[in-house]
């Protein structure tokens, strides 16, 4: 296969971090797309689901060779491996969604967010086949395609979607299970797109209601995290039966959904 990614870095040290990040989710976006079009190489991971394909490996190279010019002292994590100590750290998720990805369905992104002592500064979310990008963080109200959202409106969990997901493998646990089906049966309905940054970025947009998942990774939290805290909702991380969880949304709807959790609600 031809070669699709930029031969030469394009951005620039003088570059704001909000432009810079959307430039990189954009174009990894751009990049896996072609790339899908013109023939995937598809390796599994983990299991048969977990899987990674050449396109998020170039994504995330390019976001690299970016980030070594533009912003030389950060450090990096990347779901693909890539890591480096710095001031800040950039999180990078090149394609999020995968399995959606290879299977020709709609549902996936590219994801950034730049985090500084756990704290994420911003994030930046592309979906390519919606051509929708949502950018938001500490200094910068959420905005979906340079639109500011509308903040986020408190409502209880009981009127509102819940986007969650629960692996095959993983059933058999009780205390997940348990935990997460009172999360569920509390809620108005139940979503699972297969991309937390889309689910994420669909909750800090009232598309959904409030995003409820067990032992996230950084990189499928803390892009959607920083766009949904700069939109005016919550999200906190608890541990409750021997896992890690992880809710955001209006705070009402927060509050109950990690009260039904841990039995308390």
């Amino acid at each position: 296969m031809a070669d699709l990614a930029p031969t030469t870095v394009q951005t620039r040290p003088d570059q704001s971090d909000t432009e810079l990040a959307e430039y990189l989710v954009r174009t990894a976006g751009d990049l896996a797309a072609r790339m899908r079009t013109a023939g995937l190489t598809v390796d599994q991971k983990t299991s048969i689901s977990d899987v990674v394909s050449d396109a998020d490996k170039a994504a995330e190279a390019m976001i690299v060779a970016e980030l070594a010019h533009s912003r030389p002292a950060d450090g990096l994590l990347g779901e693909e491996g890539a890591s480096a100590p710095g001031d800040r750290t950039w999180v990078i998720d090149p394609v999020d969604g995968t399995f959606n990805f290879v299977s020709n369905l709609p549902a996936w992104c590219s994801a950034l967010a730049l985090v500084d002592d756990e704290v994420p500064l911003l994030g930046a979310i592309y979906q390519p086949n919606t051509d929708e990008m949502w950018i938001g963080g500490v200094d910068h109200p959420t905005t979906l395609n340079g639109v500011p959202i509308p903040q986020l409106v408190d409502r209880p969990l009981h009127e509102l979607a819940i986007s969650t997901y629960l692996s095959p493998e993983r059933l058999h646990e009780p205390e997940l299970r348990e935990s997460l089906l009172r999360a569920i049966t509390g809620s108005a309905s139940i979503r699972i797109i297969g991309s937390g940054s889309i689910e994420l970025a669909a909750v800090a947009s009232g598309r959904l209601g409030v995003w409820l998942h067990a032992d996230t990774l950084p990189w499928d939290w803390m892009p959607g995290r920083a766009i949904i805290e700069a939109a005016g909702g919550v999200t906190e991380v608890f541990e409750h039966g021997g896992h890690r969880w992880h809710v955001a949304g209006p705070p009402t709807a927060v509050a109950q959904a990690k009260q039904t959790v841990v039995g308390a609600g």
